[in-house]
């Protein structure tokens, strides 16, 4: 396997790998159909195994402070999207990919990365491994069919809302408890 900088014609094989890793966290249903393009410059890597992208990093990094990192003092990167392929989890990739980003960002004198993921356990624990601390959090609160209940209304004449995706950042989180889906998103950071 190598780690390589992404490349144009890896667009395909970058669309699939974060596919078929999100299809296994609580972004499942976050899907592209082309790669992500970025307004500040990014540290893009893929990890490529026998031709195929088995992982891959984007991280989208400040050369003026706060303007792609949501806290913090000093230049920082934010991980915008990682992911492995399934086929080839638990070996190391991930960890291999952060590495290398890390390596590249600190040549560049950014202090730290961070990462907004939603509450899966295993990816949050991966984080913590990776030494990140969770430093912030809000709520993702879907509202499918009856769930609207007249909470979620447009001002437009004639327009019906029939599915909303919101972010919540009050503390009742009680108040949507009969909602299928809602996700706390919570914020990891890394100095270097």
């Amino acid at each position: 396997m190598i780690i390589r900088d992404y490349r144009v014609n890896d667009e395909t094989g970058w669309v699939r790998c974060r596919t078929l890793a999100f299809l296994q966290t609580a972004y499942f249903d976050n899907v592209l159909n082309k790669k992500e393009y970025y307004k500040n410059p990014a540290i893009e890597l893929v990890a490529e195994l026998d031709g195929q992208i088995v992982g891959l990093i984007d991280v989208e990094y400040e050369k003026e402070e706060r303007t792609v990192c949501s806290r913090g003092e000093g230049l920082g990167g934010m991980i915008w999207h990682i992911a492995v392929h399934p086929d080839y989890s638990r070996q190391g990739i991930g960890q291999q990919l952060l590495h290398a980003a890390e390596t590249k960002a600190k040549r560049m004198n950014l202090n730290r990365f961070e990462a907004w993921t939603r509450d899966d356990l295993w990816v949050q624990n991966w984080y913590g491994k990776m030494e990140f601390k969770i430093v912030d959090s809000y709520y993702h609160v879907y509202f499918e069919g009856n769930e609207m209940n007249h909470k979620i209304q447009s001002n437009t004449p004639n327009l019906y809302l029939v599915n909303a995706f919101t972010h919540y950042v009050g503390r009742d989180i009680d108040q949507f408890k009969n909602n299928k889906r809602v996700h706390q998103c919570v914020c990891f950071e890394k100095s270097f």
